[in-house]
């Protein structure tokens, strides 16, 4: 043993400082090794539609149907088997609508009890004790524990399990039992989620799904970029502000700003009265607002907020394009051209006629200077984005959980896109005279989203951070974007539609062969063989063709329109994946009535599941990343109880 060795040793052994201790945790570890590999949930581009996503994430993607199934399949009813899952689901507003319609409520607490507990077995069965133990709510842990490791079945044992359910219905506490041990069975049901990306903007409900988020027991995420454009802003980016903004204005979606982060809009609603007065601004007024309760006074106010908004948008991204020459994005300073006297703007050496002339703020000698007034505003929404506990509290967590891209038992997750040219090559990123692509490009740009946010103020640092995390949103090049240009003046001030045309990146094309996928996982050290791309960011357009599983079964794209606006397009209400110890599972879903029909109806979505891939021999933790960690720790311990028994670390020495 040499001296390095001795080193490492001797620190492990503080923890285990005798033979017993060591060989007992081998022991331990190597049981674990052994247990059926834990169920992830894969979720994507979810735009804050919170009740959608709540439903989802209740029911697994039909992780607890399954389990019901598998319980109670040839014994109970399809319509007890709705009762069951539904209570699951939504257990405080059920309990109450179920004893509406029993006549001895003591009766079917005895029934539920019984059957929920049946089903906490299997679910729980793929966990340690001391997992499920901490998992157990505080108040019936003992109970809890108690029915689950003890068979009614077995003689002696058989009045006692039935004392214990008699008590707890006796005592009153029955329905905050069901409700405790409903949580627990969704809560095991999926051991991991992953979010592949857009949290946010569309839906009205994005800082719910952020804190559903925070008190989930395990998740990580892969930023979107509307995602990314939500940190810049909290980062304290102008562009990302103003991108924000123009968009909740444009959607009618103001409760996220101010109800949940407290962004102050009052300002630019008396600058926009000020400036666009007399602006009908019939091309900003808000789109897909037949469910948000506003009238016209407020659809024309908010209408001429959204134009005040966009001009400072294109302005402040003007500015970041000029000082960041790298980003080779010199054509899309469009609003430079703009002569608002001839009703023209030039795009690429070709001019075009603009449907507005009424740009009150905007200075021909001075095209991307902001107005003395444009100036007060950006700097007062930026004060306001800052100080928004709600929103650093979401954007922290981001960043904590959140990442470019993941690699998690031996699949590659991302949102967007790995950028490429038209040949099928990856396309380099000249810094600084380094070339940067593939997966040198992703680490280099999350670094400098990190930088954005957790730099100096004041530092150049920080703000070629805030800048890159803007390009992250809309640049040619990012991988979360995916397209050539964000076509915005374009759609709002051209008439002709032949230059709203946003191309994609060649990837989305490449991507449905083989020789990408494989390409792409080798680039990320992965074996094509047996891995695979878990993919978002584009809707899969179902309704005419498209099928989500491409490159021969090596590229998965889930994003199938979870948000509303995008399912006349796809035809479906998203998909989702499901990855447990039996196989690979997408799941397509159909929309989404509500959760008060869910709850008094038992409304659940519609769901289809299609096998992806399936094992001989049942996956098990070894078989997993954390696996491989346990693995290389019982190796560790091996090595020390050698050491132990050859004399080189003597017991109890190394226990300070």
């Amino acid at each position: 043993m040499n001296k390095s060795e001795k080193e490492t040793l001797s620190l492990l052994a503080r923890q285990y400082n005798t033979i017993q201790k060591a060989s007992t945790e081998v022991i331990n570890l190597s049981a674990i090794l052994n247990l059926p590999k834990g169920t992830e949930h894969f979720l994507s581009d979810i735009h804050g539609e919170a009740e959608a996503f709540l439903h989802v994430l209740k029911n697994g993607s039909g992780s607890v149907r399954r389990k019901i199934e598998e319980v109670f399949s040839g014994t109970l009813m399809e319509e007890d088997k709705r009762h069951l899952a539904s209570l699951i689901f939504y257990p405080e507003q059920r309990v109450p609508l179920m004893l509406n319609r029993v006549e001895d409520k003591n009766e079917f607490f005895k029934i539920t009890l019984f059957r929920l507990i049946k089903i906490c077995r299997i679910v729980t069965s793929k966990y340690t004790r001391s997992k499920v133990r901490k998992a157990l709510p505080e108040a019936y842990a003992y109970i809890i524990e108690e029915l689950l490791h003890e068979q009614e079945s077995v003689i002696n044992k058989h009045d006692y399990y039935n004392s214990i359910i008699e008590s707890i219905v006796s005592t009153g506490r029955a329905h905050s039992f069901v409700v405790s041990i409903c949580h627990l069975i969704y809560k095991l049901t999926v051991d991991h989620l992953h979010i592949i990306g857009d949290i946010y903007d569309r839906g009205p409900g994005a800082h719910i799904i952020m804190d559903a988020l925070i008190d989930y027991h395990t998740v990580d995420i892969q930023w979107g970029n509307h995602d990314i454009l939500w940190m810049g802003a909290a980062s304290g980016s102008a562009a990302c502000i103003a991108n924000v903004l123009r968009i909740s204005l444009r959607y009618g979606n103001l409760a996220t700003l101010e109800d949940a982060y407290g962004i102050s809009l009052l300002p630019l609603a008396r600058f926009a009265m000020e400036t666009y007065g007399d602006d009908p601004c019939k091309n900003f007024f808000p789109k897909n607002t037949s469910d948000i309760d506003m009238d016209y006074n407020e659809e024309q106010m908010i209408a001429r907020m959204h134009k005040a908004i966009t001009i400072i948008q294109l302005k402040v991204e003007g500015q970041i394009i000029e000082r960041r020459k790298h980003f080779q994005m010199g054509n899309r300073i469009i609003i430079k051209s703009l002569d608002p006297e001839k009703r023209t703007a030039v795009i690429d050496g070709k001019t075009f006629e603009v449907n507005d002339s009424n740009f009150p703020t905007f200075d021909k000698e001075n095209p991307l200077q902001l107005t003395l007034k444009e100036q007060e505003i950006i700097e007062k929404l930026t004060n306001s984005f800052k100080s928004s506990t709600n929103l650093r509290k979401h954007v922290r967590f981001l960043y904590e959980k959140g990442s470019m891209y993941l690699i998690h038992n031996n699949n590659l997750l991302y949102h967007g896109c790995i950028s490429m040219k038209e040949d099928g090559s990856f396309d380099g990123f000249e810094v600084d005279g380094k070339i940067y692509s593939g997966k040198s490009f992703m680490d280099r740009v999350e670094r400098l989203a990190r930088q954005g946010y957790f730099g100096s103020e004041g530092d150049e640092s920080k703000l070629y951070g805030m800048d890159a995390i803007w390009y992250l949103w809309s640049g040619r090049q990012s991988p979360l974007y995916g397209k050539d240009k964000m076509a915005t003046f374009e759609r709002y001030f051209l008439n002709d539609v032949s230059t709203h045309l946003e191309n994609k990146n060649p990837y989305y094309i490449f991507r449905d062969n083989d020789e990408t996928a494989r390409k792409i996982l080798k680039e990320f050290g992965l074996d094509p063989e047996f891995a695979h791309i878990i993919n978002g960011h584009v809707p899969v357009a179902v309704k005419k063709g498209e099928n989500p599983v491409k490159g021969e079964g090596r590229l998965i794209v889930i994003d199938g329109g979870f948000s509303k606006a995008y399912q006349p397009h796809t035809g479906i209400a998203g998909y989702t994946l499901v990855y447990n110890s039996h196989g690979m599972y997408l799941v397509s879903h159909k929309g989404f009535s509500s959760t008060r029909l869910a709850v008094e109806e038992e409304q659940d979505i519609l769901t289809e599941d299609i096998l992806l891939e399936s094992v001989v021999e049942r996956l098990r933790v070894k078989d997993t990343d954390k696996g491989r960690k346990i693995q290389e720790h019982i190796n560790q311990l091996n090595k020390l109880l050698k050491a132990y028994q050859d004399g080189d670390i003597k017991e109890g020495e190394a226990a300070y």
